[in-house]
């Protein structure tokens, strides 16, 4: 009697999950949150960014043992996740278990050739690092309290920082001189005699209605002390290092392959960037194919304009004529913000599924901006309290043609960049790993895709902006071969800005710029032409075998669906869409 009793008390308590046996899915998304968690608490900088405020008032941990022991989880986390049986799982959660051990393999793989010992170059770092408080919310006064927090903890960043530099000149790991003696004035700009005139102070400038009149003076006062005893004298002795260890041992030339197995780093970030098996001589064969064909796509875009002229000479017209460029920064922006205006209304012609997230336009902090490119984008913030930023360079407006704008709005705005990061930031089904990382083949890719859409929805008004496509799209190309040759052909910087300044009409200091982020960031640049060609080469695909069951706004559609993904992986999507659209 008492064992007919306890049998289906058993059978009970398995069925409502006291005795279960947790599923490989429940297993797999367990670790997906535990990680995410403790990726948020490594990188608080980014964690706040995303509006997660649990640790506002920490730095990221920047030590050569925090290195190393971020690196030994990746290695005890793949272990744990390849004990998690892949079999049973969805289609969904089979492709979010490959990412997600990808994404960890990836940055062992990285972690092996210790690229961790080059912490900045001209275009960030704790030089810089007063920008990062634009991505910030400040409606409390814990807010203010934690960000004072960080201002005195700001010295132990720093000697973190001097840290793993040392340690790289030790093992030869160093940016090329040409490139790091923008660094001192960029150190310069920090240190100031008046603590309420830095770039850290702003915050404080402006406080929320909220906060009363005492908090206020209190807050300011413990800014103004944090800044004159911590952060100002903290940058007093890393422009004392940089200037004197550091500078002097960074390398004579440029390129990857003077570092050690530099060759080797440089092939691995090629695979990386690109997600493809692609080898640097490849890219750059690659490479010199689009810039032939788009030079001739130029040659005919420019007889439209009636030039009377070399190419060159119409190259110097473009880089010089008054008629082409805004006044001062101010007009630079206002003509910005109308551009987007004419592009917001005409996405649906394109698109089914819009983001809810908007954006804005601002300029680039002039703290960053002579040493920066024409524009970036910054993401929203995950809980909804930042929109998307679309950042303009407004320094020398002189040299930020209106030819470029279109383009240049198309890629870094929408349909581009915030377009497909807010819809991605909105697939909650997602695990967060994926809604706010990436894959940069796949993110620049489409940006560079959405250049060319412009045409499809009228944005190119005279043939200069049709020219000004073609420039941008030269851009990409010509960072195939420029890339390339730099990190694995052994080009000197000047071969690298004269075979630019050839086949593209970019003002001079745009493309020195670009050449000099190329020459700090190995491989990152090939990923834009390489995941731009891919889309439409399977946009292409889909609509041949299509014919008319072919739908622009369902291809977007699924292309955006995933968020950023391998090129590999949206190659699968896209033929599978094509097999079900062809049944149908």
């Amino acid at each position: 009697m008492r064992l007919i009793l306890i049998l289906p008390m058993l059978v009970l308590m398995m069925t409502t999950g006291a005795f279960a046996v947790e599923s490989a899915s429940d297993r797999l998304r367990s670790l997906f949150q535990r990680e995410w968690d403790w990726t948020m608490q490594q990188n608080p900088l980014w964690a706040s960014s995303l509006g997660d405020r649990r640790w506002n008032d920490k730095w990221d941990d920047g030590s050569l043992a925090a290195v190393e022991a971020r690196n030994a989880h990746s290695l005890d986390v793949i272990k744990e996740l390849r004990a998690i049986e892949r079999g049973p799982l969805s289609d969904a959660d089979k492709l979010n278990y490959d990412l997600f051990l990808d994404q960890l393999q990836r940055g062992v793989e990285e972690n092996s050739f210790a690229w961790y010992l080059l912490p900045l170059n001209q275009r960030d770092g704790i030089q810089t690092a007063s920008t990062f408080a634009d991505n910030l919310r400040f409606e409390t006064v814990k807010d203010y309290e934690d960000y004072v927090a960080r201002l005195r903890a700001f010295p132990a960043r720093v000697d973190q920082t001097i840290e793993v530099m040392r340690e790289g000149v030790r093992k030869r790991m160093a940016h090329p001189k040409v490139i790091m003696q923008r660094v001192p004035a960029q150190i310069e700009k920090q240190i100031v005699d008046d603590p309420t005139k830095s770039d850290w102070f702003k915050p404080l400038a402006n406080f929320p209605p909220a906060i009363n009149e005492g908090d206020r003076k209190r807050l300011s006062a413990a800014a103004s002390d944090a800044l004159r005893d911590a952060v100002i004298p903290a940058y007093r002795k890393f422009g004392e290092f940089f200037a004197k260890e550091y500078l002097p041992a960074c390398l004579d030339e440029v390129g990857i392959w003077q570092l050690p197995r530099g060759d080797e780093m440089y092939a691995m970030f090629v695979r990386q960037y690109t997600t493809t098996q692609l080898t640097p001589d490849q890219v750059h064969e690659l490479g010199l194919a689009e810039v032939k064909r788009i030079n001739a796509e130029m040659d005919s875009v420019m007889q439209q304009t009636d030039f009377k002229g070399s190419r060159a000479e119409f190259f110097n017209f473009l880089r010089s004529d008054p008629r082409f460029f805004y006044k001062d920064g101010d007009a630079l922006l206002s003509g910005t913000r109308a551009l987007c205006k004419r592009i917001d209304p005409k996405l649906t012609k394109l698109f089914k599924t819009l983001p809810r997230m908007p954006y804005g336009v601002e300029p680039i902090p002039m703290a960053v901006a002579p040493d920066t490119t024409t524009a970036y984008y910054n993401e929203p913030a995950a809980d909804g309290s930042r929109a998307g930023t679309y950042y303009v360079n407004l320094y020398k407006p002189e040299t930020r043609p209106k030819w470029e704008m279109v383009a240049l709005t198309l890629h870094e705005a929408v349909p581009g960049h915030h377009l497909q990061i807010a819809r991605a930031m909105e697939l909650g089904e997602l695990p967060n790993f994926r809604r706010y990382g990436g894959y940069t083949a796949y993110v620049e890719g489409w940006a560079l895709y959405c250049e060319a859409l412009g045409e499809e929805i009228g944005m190119y008004d005279d043939p200069y902006d049709r020219f000004g496509r073609l420039t941008y799209e030269m851009w990409r190309a010509v960072r195939l071969v420029v890339d390339t040759g730099i990190h694995a052909k052994h080009w000197t910087r000047q071969q690298a800005i004269d075979y630019f300044k050839a086949n593209a009409a970019k003002t001079e200091l745009d493309i020195t710029n670009e050449v000099d982020r190329y020459i700090a960031w190995p491989g990152q640049a090939l990923a834009y032409k390489v995941g731009e060609l891919k889309i439409k080469e399977l946009r292409k695909r889909a609509e041949q075998k299509l014919g008319s069951k072919f739908d622009v706004r369902e291809f977007h559609d699924l292309v955006l669906s995933q968020g950023a993904v391998p090129l590999d992986e949206l190659e699968r999507m896209v033929d599978r869409w094509i097999a079900s659209q062809s049944s149908r």
